[in-house]
């Protein structure tokens, strides 16, 4: 008899590691409240990167939640109060940023950085704190300077 008994069934390293990798293809699948977490966490920042979290700013979310990510108000509401509180857990954003860069396109990433835009452009002014952070936000999220440039560009046009 061998020291080392060959495991039979479903109890070999070979079905062991299939389990692992079909395990982490499911996991891999976006999930979509993960995604709209780590967005919302996005467009909550940059409303507060200035220190203030104005009406205006705060509508602005509610609908792009609402719209993005096919919520009513009260779900978009709940969301908010849900990043808010995932934020203040959070040292940084590079975990949210993570989140969207494992699921998102760069299309959709630069959609965010548009919702961005149009959350900091909301009060009419552009900041030096808000426009660190976009700048920073772009970078977590392997945007190129010409893609930030060019998603400020079309909201600027929008506004007008």
């Amino acid at each position: 008899m061998s020291p080392h008994p060959m495991p039979s069934g479903d109890h070999t390293p070979f079905a062991r590691l299939k389990q692992i990798f079909k395990a982490k293809e499911e996991n891999a699948a976006p999930d979509p409240r993960r995604i709209a977490l780590a967005t919302c966490v996005l467009l909550l920042e940059a409303a507060r990167a200035d220190d203030e979290f104005a009406d205006v700013e705060r509508s602005h979310i509610l609908d792009t939640l609402s719209r993005r990510f096919d919520l009513s108000q009260a779900e978009a509401e709940e969301l908010i109060d849900a990043s808010l509180a995932e934020r203040d857990q959070s040292a940084d954003l590079w975990h949210f940023t993570h989140t969207i860069n494992e699921h998102c396109t760069r299309e959709e990433k630069t959609r965010i950085i548009e919702e961005i835009w149009r959350v900091i452009y909301a009060d009419g002014t552009l900041d030096a704190h808000e426009d660190y952070l976009i700048h920073k936000l772009a970078k977590l999220l392997n945007l190129s300077h010409p893609e930030l440039i060019n998603a400020k560009l079309t909201i600027l046009k929008e506004t007008r």
